[in-house]
C-alpha cells in the first residue's frame, strides 16, 4: 500500500509494488506506474492508485427457475485492471487524505460486476427447471458467466480483464431443499437398513453355520461313542466267551481227570476186591477142611483181639465140659491138633470154676 509523507506545502509519494499510481497535475500527468516515488504539491496535484494485482469479488443472488422456484446462485469472479490510467479516468481511486472517505472505485466494480453477473444468471436459469438447474446449472452458469463477462463492452472499455467465473453453488430454497432431501435420504437409509438387514442376515447364517457345525461335532462324537460302547461290548462278549470256553476246556480236563481218577480208584478197588475175594476164598477154602471146634478157636482168638478187657469172666460147668468136649474129641485120623491143644491148655490155666 502507498504511502504519502506531508509536509509543510509538500508531500512525498511512495508507491507499492501492485498498485499503478497516477498523478495528475492541473489536469496533466506527471507521474504514473507501479513502485512509484515523488514530490507533490497538495493543492494542485491529484493521485489515484488502481491495483494491478488479481482481484476476487465474490457474489450471491437469486433467480427463478422456468417451475417458478427460487433458487440461490453463489459465485466468485475473478478480475484484473489492465488500463490503469483508464480505470483512473472512468471509477474513483484517488488517494484521499486522511480522515476523508475511502475511494468508492471496487465498490464501482463490485457493483458492474455483481449486476452483470446476476442479470445473466437470471436469463439461464429462467430457462431451466429447478431439477435441471440442480443438476447442471452449476457447470451452464460457469461456461455463460464466463463468456458474457469477458465479452462485455462497458469492462472492456473500463479496462477490466475478467481471469475467470466459478459457480460454487446453486441452491434452492431450505424447505424445498428438504424435500428434495427426503427421497435421496430415504433411499439411503433404505440402503443403511438394508445393509444392516444383510449384516444380520449374515451374521445368522455363521451363527446358523457354527450351530450346524456344533451338532455334527456332536452327532460325530456320539456315533464315535456308540462305536466305543459297541466295541467295548464285542470285546466284553467275546472276553466272557473266551473265559467260558476257557472253564468249559477246564472243566472238561476236571471231568476227565476225574474220570481218569475215578476209573483209575474203580480199578484199584476192583483189584483189592478182587485180591480180597481171593484171599477170602483162599481162606474160606482153607477153613472148608477145618474142624468146627478149630474154627470156633479160630474166632475166639480173632475177637480176643477186638474184645475190650475183661476182669472177670464167669463159665459154667456145662458150657465148660461142653467145650472141653468137643476140643479132647479126636479128629478122625487119631491127633489133637497142637493149636487146639495150646488153646485147651491156656484155657484150662486161666479159667476158674
Amino acid at each position: 500500500m502507498a504511502s504519502i509523507k506531508r509536509y509543510p506545502w509538500i508531500s512525498h509519494f511512495l508507491g507499492s509494488p501492485t498498485g499503478y499510481v497516477v498523478h495528475l497535475q492541473k489536469g496533466e500527468v506527471k507521474h504514473q506506474g507501479v513502485g512509484q516515488a515523488f514530490w507533490f504539491r497538495p493543492a494542485s496535484s491529484v493521485l489515484s492508485e488502481v491495483p494491478v494485482d488479481d482481484q476476487e469479488l465474490p457474489t450471491l443472488f437469486h433467480a427463478i427457475t422456468r417451475d417458478h422456484q427460487d433458487v440461490s446462485v453463489q459465485a466468485n469472479v475473478t478480475y484484473r485492471f489492465i488500463d490503469p490510467v483508464a480505470v483512473s479516468n472512468r471509477l474513483d481511486f484517488g488517494l484521499q487524505p486522511a480522515g476523508a472517505a475511502p475511494s468508492t472505485g471496487k465498490e464501482q466494480v463490485a457493483t458492474i460486476i455483481g449486476q452483470l453477473c446476476q442479470s445473466h444468471a437470471i436469463d439461464q436459469i429462467a430457462t431451466t427447471t429447478l431439477a435441471e438447474a440442480l443438476e447442471r446449472g452449476v457447470s451452464q452458469l460457469r461456461n455463460v458467466l464466463t463468456e458474457a463477462l469477458r465479452a462485455d463492452t462497458r469492462l472492456l472499455s473500463t479496462g477490466i480483464e475478467i481471469l475467470g467465473v466459478q459457480v460454487l453453488a446453486v441452491r434452492p430454497e431450505s424447505d424445498v431443499e428438504r424435500a428434495l432431501q427426503t427421497p435421496v435420504r430415504e433411499q439411503l437409509q433404505a440402503e443403511a437398513d438394508r445393509a444392516v438387514y444383510e449384516r444380520r442376515a449374515v451374521a445368522v447364517e455363521r451363527e446358523r453355520t457354527i450351530s450346524e457345525n456344533e451338532m455334527a461335532s456332536q452327532i460325530e462324537l456320539a456315533t464315535r461313542r456308540e462305536q466305543l460302547v459297541a466295541q467295548e461290548g464285542a470285546n466284553a462278549r467275546r472276553q466272557a466267551e473266551e473265559k467260558a470256553a476257557a472253564g468249559l476246556i477246564e472243566a472238561e480236563a476236571s471231568a476227565e481227570r476225574k474220570g481218569i481218577g475215578a476209573s483209575a480208584e474203580a480199578n484199584q478197588i476192583r483189584l483189592v476186591g478182587q485180591a480180597a475175594a481171593a484171599r477170602e476164598a483162599a481162606t474160606m477154602e482153607v477153613y472148608s477142611g477145618m474142624e468146627q471146634a478149630t474154627l470156633l478157636a479160630l474166632a475166639l482168638r480173632d475177637a480176643a483181639g477186638s474184645l475190650p478187657n475183661i476182669g472177670n469172666l464167669t463159665i459154667t460147668p456145662d458150657l465148660l465140659s461142653g467145650a472141653l468136649a468137643g476140643l479132647f474129641r479126636e479128629p478122625a485120623g487119631g491127633a489133637v491138633p497142637a493149636a487146639a491143644a495150646g488153646v485147651v491148655a491156656s484155657t484150662t490155666g486161666s479159667f476158674e470154676n
